[in-house]
């Protein structure tokens, strides 16, 4: 050997033994044939230890399998370039490895080369969780905003009744008619807005709401009363039976907000010549709770809606300010807490939701 082959040699060996990458030699066999230190230090095995083993031992258990299925293809004479895989050091601890790998068939052999990557897969790890975060609050508050200007419609639409029965012939000074002028048209753009809104906001967020012990008959008469002049114009009957329970395992907006989209579509798509009549009931059996709602209006036609109705922006009439949203809302309130919300109708016979609450 020449002094020039000697001195190459030399600077191999020193490359190898210095090089901070890790740096192998494996045999088909699956076991190492010869590591630089950086590999000893890094998983805490002498290299006594960890040639004495097959190298899936030192593989963490849920990369095994994508590891000897990566071994086999170098067997095939195919490289292997930025496989990422985990090990397990000696003290327990997971470290990432990006390997690329070649194959020299006439030896048996696999020469390899591994970047730690651990401190790169962490940083992922935690953007990803503040990223998840973040998608979480962001998907909350756009529920917020799409539910109020969902829910705040009605009120807006009670407020527009209320003009609607005022007589003006009988108001003589000219200021307060300026005024009930300047508030109708206030409210008008209100409810355009408000429609709007709810046109974009329309992304299903399942959000984690606060659970509580909510009273059926004190949830309802708010709702009642924050539409009280719809329910006087339209001649609607409600009729409440709350007998079988009185408060359930629920979150207190969205039974609100239940309240408040089923009765207003109750009224909304009433029969024209009949009163709309609204019967809400409780009825406990010995493992479910369930809410009834029944209206006589002009009901759906089920062999149409099928798995449809509950769908968002689904209509099934040509009402001009049908949106398609109530129902998507009250099917969201609900199963977003494991209860469920069944339909039964008859065209012109009416409608009956029944609400079944999640188990307490």
């Amino acid at each position: 050997m020449t002094q020039q082959n000697i001195d190459t040699f030399s600077d191999f060996e020193n490359f190898f033994d210095t090089s901070p990458d890790l740096l192998c030699v494996a045999g088909y066999d699956g076991f190492f044939k010869r590591i630089n230190p950086a590999v000893s230090r890094l998983l805490g095995y002498t290299e006594e230890e960890l040639k004495s083993k097959p190298i899936n031992d030192f593989v963490f258990s849920e990369d095994k399998n994508s590891t000897e299925t990566a071994r086999n293809e170098l067997k095939k004479k195919v490289p292997l370039f930025n496989f990422e895989n985990r090990y397990l050091t000696k003290e327990g601890n997971i470290v990432w490895l990006l390997w690329t790998s070649l194959p020299m068939e006439n030896h048996q052999l696999v020469y390899a080369i591994a970047k730690n990557i651990t401190y790169k897969k962490e940083l992922e790890q935690e953007r990803n969780a503040h990223l998840a975060q973040l998608t979480k609050i962001n998907e909350e508050y756009k529920q917020l905003t799409y539910t109020s200007a969902h829910d705040l419609r009605s009120p807006v639409n009670n407020l527009l009744s209320v003009f609607e029965l005022l007589d003006t012939s009988k108001i003589s000074d000219p200021e307060t008619l300026e005024l009930i002028g300047v508030l109708k048209v206030t409210s008008e753009g209100l409810k355009d807005t408000l429609n709007e809104y709810v046109s974009v906001l329309d992304k299903k967020n399942d959000q984690i709401a606060k659970i509580e012990n909510v009273d059926l008959n004190e949830s309802l008469q708010e709702v009642l009363l924050s539409i009280n002049s719809l329910i006087q114009n339209s001649s609607t009957t409600i009729v409440i039976d709350f007998s079988s329970f009185e408060a359930v395992h629920f979150n207190k907006a969205y039974l609100k907000s239940i309240f408040l989209n089923l009765i207003t579509n109750a009224i909304k798509y009433g029969k024209t010549h009949e009163s709309p009549i609204v019967t809400i009931r409780s009825y406990q059996s010995t493992t479910t709770k369930q809410l009834i709602i029944s209206d006589n209006g002009i009901g759906f036609d089920m062999d149409k809606v099928k798995g449809k109705v509950f769908g968002l922006h689904q209509r099934f009439n040509k009402k001009s300010d049908s949106h398609g949203i109530g129902l998507y809302l009250v099917y969201n309130h609900i199963t977003s807490l494991g209860g469920k919300i069944t339909l039964e109708s008859k065209l012109n016979e009416g409608a009956t939701f029944t609400i079944t609450f999640p188990t307490e």
